[in-house]
């Protein structure tokens, strides 16, 4: 039996992305039915066929009742059923709760210790970003400190993906609320370390596993996640806004298209079963674009069901609460004529406790269960909440209780499609009431902000591959700001800084796609390197110019020792065994600095570097270099004369593989192992590499490898 208790054991059981369509009959089914709905389905039967009972609109209502009671039993049976087994032996339970799923996502992933979403590689697979919204809501509503996600599923990405190819997606992913990220493949290596790059998932997945040839050098970057992944595991999510989804299974949670940002400044992206639409929001208008990476906008939001607001939110001073700790200032209803007497009086009574709520009212129930009473329950109600049913041309407010509702104009009068009003009208109302964006910048930078109980924590990302410096301003009030990097760990100052109407303004500094985290505490400790700006600038005061002594591993093909008469890309180089190089290389320097002694900050920054790097200055390991800034300091390292500079440069493995086309093809055929593979013989072909799953032909084009640079030393201003 299995013991989470024990170290490496298992510790949750999880249910992936359902894919399996939907069940609506069971032995009992009938039964059960009859006593969650309080009729018998006999008569309705024929409506399975297509066939219509007494009318079309008896009919719709039975298959209402069929999707709610299937998703009933199947979040008893099965997702409750699950998490009780797997309390036996102390095991979590992680749901991935979308894909064909016959359920509301919402309910199903409620179920979960730890709510999953899944997002494609960008240019290698499906647009599943609305995935985020409803993983990181339920979190938000139960609580749950831990947001996973199958990350960087990819089709067709053929070794292509490495650490600063998916740093952009990876701080999309941070700021969407994902928190702890599960590599989808780490394939199972089980032919051995001579096989390279190895065994795949046939042609899914990222090839996130110890047959890259960076492996090795990919401790920075995980150090990079676990520090980031850990920090945004602390504290509680903010968003401002609650979007009701409707009533019914199944039922996919969709914000309004105009309340995230899009990928305008990104280069387009392919996939292999859809074509990309750009987004193209106009301020007070929306198009629903089916968008691969949203950002949330200044006013955040979370959805949730009709189940989960039933039975977890209550008012607090105005705000829908939940139990979890979540809070928002308005809650938006779905443009939807219908809803159950039950939901419809859990609306009236937040709204009199308090509440304020964006809607219009329900005309009739959606059930055939107490048919037709409960119609009539439906338009008491709604007719006592807003005095009737034709919407005001103009925004109108009614005061409700201690509450208030509003509808009519832009309030009433959702974009194209869409089942809410634009963003642009929640927004005007918040900041009517005083509340300002939680988050804003000049359009470069996303975010997400979590709060502990005396700190404010913020995660800030350069969304573009250009440098920027934009003022942002936080919706924090009486703390003071510092900046801790999670490439490196260090924590310093932010000296430069405004306060005004509880906004906090910073200015702050990009390379691309650069992020960091701004953390607010009430306490402002001193910090050494606190100075009288947020950023220190760099100009450069050396290129290193001349021949470089390259080293590659013969065992792959490379020269065991050649001379670069200048940084070139190795693709452009005559000599095969360099052409089609994959893995790594070692070049090495001696220079001189004269500016060594000045006592500055000095940096080298290696420029151009495909893909990965580890710097070594005079025997000194001064780490790998994967992620803009592409520098490592030097101050304490470099001397004035003789300074001997080793660079380590791994690239990725197409370069290789396709080389290798040339050669015999002694591979898989068939879907059958190779006998020299499985007998453990001499290979009969010339090539260097073995995989399942060929991806490249000998006309594909390579991939830019090695050292390009130019290789500089930088110098940090002292101001």
């Amino acid at each position: 039996k299995p013991d989470s208790t024990k170290q490496g054991g298992w510790k949750m059981i999880h249910m992936d992305s359902w894919e399996m369509g939907a069940q609506n009959w069971t032995d009992d089914f009938r039964q059960k039915f009859k006593e969650l709905k309080g009729y018998d389905p006999l008569p309705y039967l024929p409506v399975y066929t297509g066939m219509i009972v007494d009318n079309i609109e008896k009919s719709e209502r039975f298959l209402w009742d069929l999707r709610m009671v299937s998703q009933e039993l199947i979040l008893k049976n099965h997702a409750q059923y699950f998490k009780d087994f797997g309390r036996k032996y102390g095991m979590g339970l992680s749901i991935e709760p979308y894909d064909m799923n016959p359920n509301t996502d919402l309910d199903l992933g409620s179920y979960a210790d730890v709510p999953m979403c899944e997002f494609w590689n960008k240019g290698y697979g499906f647009s599943t970003g609305f995935s985020t919204f409803e993983g990181t809501s339920i979190a938000n509503l139960y609580g749950r400190p831990v947001v996973a996600a199958e990350a960087f599923t990819s089709h067709l990405v053929a070794w292509k993906s490495y650490p600063g190819s998916i740093k952009n997606q990876n701080d999309w992913a941070f700021s969407s609320g994902i928190n702890r990220l599960m590599y989808h493949t780490f394939a199972h290596k089980a032919i051995g370390e001579q096989y390279r790059p190895g065994m795949t998932m046939g042609p899914y997945g990222v090839h996130w596993d110890r047959g890259q040839t960076w492996w090795e050098m990919s401790v920075a970057y995980h150090n990079y996640v676990a520090r980031s992944q850990t920090l945004l595991q602390q504290g509680k999510g903010v968003a401002d806004v609650l979007y009701l989804i409707g009533e019914g299974a199944p039922y996919v949670f969709l914000p309004p298209a105009s309340a995230v940002d899009g990928n305008q400044y990104l280069d387009e992206y392919k996939s292999f079963d859809f074509d990309a639409e750009t987004d193209q929001i106009i301020e007070g208008k929306s198009k629903n674009v089916k968008e691969f990476m949203p950002d949330r906008k200044g006013y955040n939001f979370d959805g949730c069901s009709p189940r989960i607001l039933m039975d977890r939110a209550t008012v607090e001073e105005g705000k829908v609460v939940f139990e979890g700790g979540a809070s928002y200032e308005i809650l938006v209803l779905p443009q939807i004529n219908s809803m159950t007497p039950e939901l419809l009086e859990k609306i009236e009574s937040l709204v009199e406790q308090g509440a304020t709520v964006i809607g219009n009212p329900a005309k009739h129930s959606p059930s055939l269960a107490n048919f037709p009473i409960c119609d009539n329950e439906v338009k008491a109600i709604s007719k006592k909440m807003w005095g009737g049913f034709e919407i005001p041309n103009q925004e109108t407010e009614i005061i409700y209780g201690k509450g208030k509702i509003l509808w009519g104009g832009n309030y009433s009068n959702p974009d194209g499609d869409e089942l809410y009003p634009n963003y642009w009208t929640t927004a005007k109302y918040l900041s009517s009431i005083g509340i300002k964006p939680d988050f804003t910048a000049d359009g470069t930078v996303r975010y997400i902000h979590k709060k502990m109980q005396d700190k404010d924590l913020y995660f800030v990302s350069n969304r573009t591959n250009n440098k920027t410096n934009p003022l942002c301003e936080f919706r924090v009030e009486g703390k003071y700001p510092q900046l801790w990097n999670p490439i490196n760990g260090k924590i310093r100052a932010l000296p430069e800084f405004n306060i005004k109407n509880n906004i906090i303004s910073i200015p702050l500094q990009f390379n691309e796609y650069e992020s960091y985290f701004i953390i607010f505490d009430k306490e402002k400790k001193q910090l050494a390197d606190a100075g009288l700006s947020n950023f220190k600038t760099q100009h450069k005061i050396q290129i290193l110019e001349g021949a470089w002594n390259v080293a590659f591993d013969t065992k792959w093909g490379g020269p065991e020792k050649v001379t670069f008469d200048k940084l070139e890309d190795w693709i452009d180089r005559p000599e095969k065994g360099i052409k089609y190089y994959s893995g790594k290389a070692i070049y090495t320097k001696t220079f001189d600095c004269e500016q060594a002694e000045i006592g500055e900050k000095l940096f080298l920054n290696l420029g151009e570097v495909n893909n990965l790097a580890r710097v070594k200055l005079n025997g000194k390991n001064l780490g790998i270099v994967w992620t803009t800034p592409l520098q490592v300091e030097i101050t304490d390292v470099v001397i004035a004369k003789n300074n001997q500079l080793e660079i380590e440069v791994i690239n990725l493995w197409s370069n290789r593989l396709i080389g290798d086309e040339a050669y015999k093809d002694d591979g898989i055929v068939g879907g059958q192992w190779p006998e020299w593979v499985l007998n453990d013989e001499a290979r009969p072909s010339e090539r260097y590499t073995f995989t399942s799953w060929k991806h490249y032909t000998k006309d594909s084009p390579l991939q830019s490898s090695g050292l390009l640079g130019p290789v500089t030393i930088q110098k940090e201003e002292s101001k």
